[in-house]
């Protein structure tokens, strides 16, 4: 069975937002690695929620059993997303504050002089709960460096750090604001040799590649709704036995089986209902069996948004680097990344580019993007990057036109 992914046109029709004009110029959307736009479909699965089963959870009431139901299918299009089970996963109001609630229950079974390894090239999101863990706990943080020339994790150092004390390898499966993408199976496998946890960060390489818990071999894993279609809720899936054995504060009413356990107070329902309706609108792009599992459906969308992504992020690439005053940051296309590109222009301001770019009606986003180390590493710290994002709604067209405007910049 073959199955290929809708035309552009076709997705770019799903979404409003890109109707939108800017001093008479259409908007570009290259935000997306901060947050996508929201499908119709995603829309309306909320305000249907809202309007005719808003209720809260576990009561007899019609809506709320409805609720219930709604809840439970999200799950289980959320497990079909990651490639784990519907009981492993958990949601909450964004990947950090699941990420903080988690690392302080691991943190809970830590002991003074207990190591930690994180790395350079991620998001402080899963930089900082580990930080925490060493002043609450007295724990010791090792770090995978950057191998600036390559923009990657030099992994060749990582078996160097791990011994009998690591507890905890946390690692970002693909970089915000470099686009690369990291083997973190190699990582996962490395750390269970190891007998430490693998935490995994995925929330840049969810909308991009297609995610698998199993193949990864992680413990836990974290993304958000946000970045790929889906409202602001964010997403854990976690081994289920780890779930059960977590010590995370709850309420004594409260469940205490996984996934709910981890589930502090009552929900976003209607962002969780979104969050699975992106799933579904993701899934509904592959053409073929309209009845084939979700999961396959995905697994043909992904690799193919992939390869578009990939052809998009070549033509940015050269276009930005034919302009002699351009830095790009991050491994180059045909190596493992996604289609975000960060880059400076020598003499201006990276908030100035954005600020001119968005006049054109090319919105993109500047400064360091919360990984804060990567630039620091580049001597960035004080202006950042320029950052580019091609996702499933960025056309040819849209790159040659930022690429252009780059070029014109300072004329």
């Amino acid at each position: 069975m073959t199955l290929t992914v809708a035309e552009t046109a076709v997705i770019r029709a799903a979404f409003p937002a890109l109707e939108r004009m800017h001093r008479g110029h259409p908007v570009a959307y290259f935000d997306g690695p901060g947050g996508t736009q929201v499908p119709t479909a995603v829309a309306h699965a909320m305000r249907d929620y809202l309007l005719h089963h808003n209720a809260n959870t576990h009561w007899a009431y019609p809506t709320s059993v409805e609720t219930d139901a709604m809840l439970l299918a999200a799950r289980g299009a959320l497990a079909d997303f990651l490639g784990g089970a519907r009981d492993e996963i958990v949601f909450g109001q964004n990947m950090t504050s699941l990420l903080f609630h988690v690392s302080r229950a691991i943190g809970r079974t830590l002991a003074p002089g207990d190591e930690i390894v994180i790395t350079e090239l991620d998001h402080h999101a899963n930089v900082a709960p580990w930080q925490a863990l060493v002043r609450e706990r007295g724990c010791v943080l090792r770090t995978v460096p950057l191998d600036v020339e390559t923009g990657r994790s030099d992994l060749s150092a990582l078996p160097a750090l791990l011994g009998p004390k690591t507890r905890v390898v946390a690692v970002g499966a693909a970089s915000n604001a470099l686009g690369t993408v990291t083997d973190v199976a190699h990582v996962a496998r490395l750390a269970r040799a190891t007998g430490a946890l693998c935490v995994v960060d995925a929330v840049h390489y969810a909308p991009h590649l297609l995610v698998d818990v199993a193949a990864i071999g992680c413990d836990l894993l974290l993304c958000s709704a946000y970045k790929f279609y889906g409202p602001h809720v964010g997403v854990l899936w976690g081994r289920r036995a780890l779930l059960a054995s977590l010590d995370v504060p709850k309420l004594l009413p409260a469940s205490d089986a996984p996934p709910e356990r981890l589930e502090t107070g009552t929900q976003n329902h209607e962002g969780i209902v979104g969050a699975a309706a992106a799933v579904d609108w993701l899934a509904s792009l592959a053409t073929g069996d309209a009845f084939a599992p979700r999961r396959e459906r995905l697994r043909a969308t992904m690799a193919t948004l992939h390869a578009r992504g990939e052809a998009l992020s070549r033509q940015l690439w050269d276009g930005l680097g034919a302009d002699p005053r351009v830095r790009r940051y991050g491994p180059p296309p045909g190596t493992p990344r996604t289609g975000t590109i960060s880059f400076t222009i020598e003499g201006i301001p990276s908030e100035t580019v954005a600020r001119a770019l968005a006049d054109q009606g090319l919105w993109v986003s500047h400064g360091d993007f919360y990984a804060t180390t990567v630039a620091a590493r580049y001597g960035r710290t004080t202006d950042g990057f320029v950052r580019i994002g091609c996702v499933a709604y960025t056309t040819e067209s849209e790159v040659e036109r930022v690429v252009r405007a780059v070029h014109s910049l300072g004329d």
